[in-house]
């Protein structure tokens, strides 16, 4: 019987010491694992300010600033997803906590008609860039008012610069326009905007400010730099 007994309380201690053990597994299973990155107050600001925007398409702009200028104040986000006969453009000011423009804007005449589908970081090929762009100085040109940008992509909007891709206003950037054609005029690359609204959004974000660009291209997503030096800073805190 005491034998018994004696055994029943050894099988106790032993199922006891097993699932502590497997509580400390748990537990260092966890602690290790790795931690989803949390959405950032950036994304939720943007995806408040402009509701009609594409959350996937805000997402990624927050993270490419995240990444670029954290404390960057405006920023300009378009979406070449998006038909040129809807607004695809807004303009965000991050210090204010406000959505200044959603507008019009055109693509280049190589990128397509009403929907933009090919993109290009070569001269001459009259297509528009995507990616993430500094905003450089105004200036008056050929064009009217217009702001000169610099791509901060190699390989993607690099040239951005020496193709000439600046923002100005078109008379071709219209409600009327589109009534006539079914679509946006197009440009020779350059992010174009309706001639009404194109002094007051290049002051607002000229000067070294922001303009992010989105397609759904595969390799750029896969590679671009601003995507994930996040998720490379957050894994070599984890390690």
């Amino acid at each position: 019987m005491n034998r018994w007994l004696r055994g029943m309380a050894l099988c106790s201690v032993l199922l006891s010491s097993a699932s502590v053990a497997l509580a400390g597994n748990d537990f260092l299973a966890q602690a290790y694992a790795p931690k989803p990155l949390p959405q950032s107050s950036l994304e939720q600001s943007l995806t408040r300010l402009a509701p009609d925007a594409a959350p996937r398409v805000l997402r990624l702009a927050a993270r490419a600033l995240s990444c670029a200028d954290p404390h960057a104040e405006r920023l300009a986000v378009i979406d070449f997803s998006l038909p040129s006969t809807e607004p695809r453009l807004w303009v965000f000011d991050l210090q204010r906590d406000q959505l200044l423009f959603e507008e019009l804007v055109s693509h280049g005449q190589g990128s397509g008609n009403a929907l933009a589908e090919r993109f290009s970081n070569i001269p001459e090929s009259h297509q528009s860039s995507i990616g993430l762009f500094r905003t450089m100085n105004s200036y008056q040109g050929r064009n009217g008012y217009s702001l000169r940008l610099e791509g901060l992509e190699p390989g993607v909007n690099d040239l951005a610069y020496q193709r000439a891709i600046v923002i100005h206003g078109a008379d071709y950037v219209s409600e009327a326009f589109i009534e006539q054609t079914g679509r946006l005029g197009r440009s020779h690359g350059c992010p174009a905007v309706r001639q009404e609204v194109a002094a007051p959004l290049i002051d607002t974000i000229k000067d070294d400010q922001y303009l992010f660009t989105y397609y759904p291209d595969p390799e750029w997503l896969a590679n671009s730099n601003f995507f994930h030096c996040d998720r490379n800073e957050a894994q070599l805190a984890l390690n």
